[in-house]
């Protein structure tokens, strides 16, 4: 292979943490079509919209595909016409048959959020916070009929901030899936792709998010509840509403420190809350809120008992 050919790549993914991705393959490759998830309702207003990757693919002029099934053949068959030299798969949402897989001369190659084999499934991110984690990554992998069981190719990986959210996560490694894709192409190119098997037996999961997962469960240690607020913004009640929170920070500091707003866990430390938004009133730093709240000088604790 010329190490200076463009590929002819097809590109399927959906959210904005595949977006960078596809902007380093619109500036470096041919990207010769797109596939994503149908447009969908959201919002208050129910208003139907447009996946990220989708946005970022007309502005380019590239066509769009968004079928609801990969598997009846209709896609095969606008795949085959065609003829991609590699199919590029980040956060897509779909699994791919097995005659989608193979048809590609080079491959499927998907970038995933997490140091693999852990974490494979639909929300490593997430999971990575969850369960306290001081580094994650991004590993490129061929793919395989597996969920996220293909060779790996590269990884890279980072540290965890003690306080960082899943958006800021989320921001970061999407940022870090571009790099590590511009470093598979580059190896592919030039003949220097290493494959290594995964051992299934180091293999953790990471499942979908279910909204049950959100309530705040104070029953639980204050980094347990500090890792459930930066994955997922939990929610607790408070004066018979309910307190979404979005920021804590996990710092055991003086109860009585004014401007402060706590909720008391199993362990008996506080966890200081950063930004909130109470049911009916919008999204705010907690020293907005203690003002609206009429709370100028001192703090509050509030023991978000779950029953």
């Amino acid at each position: 292979m010329n190490k200076n050919e463009k590929l002819s790549v097809v590109f399927m993914g959906t959210p904005q943490f595949a977006v960078p991705c596809l902007q380093k393959l619109i500036d470096t490759e041919n990207v010769t079509a797109v596939f994503t998830q149908p447009d969908k309702p959201k919002g208050r207003g129910y208003n139907i919209q447009k996946p990220p990757v989708k946005e970022l693919a007309e502005k380019f002029n590239i066509p769009v595909y968004q079928p609801a099934t990969l598997r009846n053949g209709e896609a095969l068959e606008i795949l085959k016409e065609i003829n991609p030299d590699i199919i590029i798969v980040v956060a897509y949402g779909k699994i791919l048959p097995k005659d989608i897989l193979t048809l590609p001369k080079l491959g499927c190659i998907n970038i995933h959020a997490s140091l693999l084999p852990e974490y494979r499934g639909s929300a490593p991110i997430q999971w990575a916070l969850l369960q306290g984690d001081m580094s994650t990554g991004v590993t490129s992998m061929y793919m395989d009929e597996g969920m996220d069981t293909g060779d790996m190719l590269i990884e890279v990986g980072i540290s965890i901030d003690v306080n960082e959210t899943f958006d800021e996560l989320y921001t970061e490694l999407s940022d870090l899936g571009a790099n590590v894709l511009e470093q598979t192409l580059e190896a592919l190119k030039n003949n220097t792709l290493k494959r290594e098997k995964q051992l299934d037996s180091d293999a953790t999961y990471a499942p979908m998010i279910t909204k049950e997962m959100s309530l705040l469960d104070t029953k639980k240690s204050a980094w347990e509840c500090h890792n459930q607020i930066r994955a997922i913004t939990a929610y607790t009640e408070y004066n018979g509403k309910r307190l979404k929170i979005y920021k804590s920070d996990y710092q055991v500091s003086n109860l009585q420190e004014a401007k402060t707003f706590k909720i008391i866990c199993a362990d008996g430390l506080a966890l200081s809350l950063k930004e909130v938004q109470l049911e009916g009133s919008k999204r705010m730093n907690i020293e907005q809120f203690l003002n609206g709240q009429g709370l100028l000088k001192s703090g509050i604790l509030i023991t978000g008992d779950n029953g």
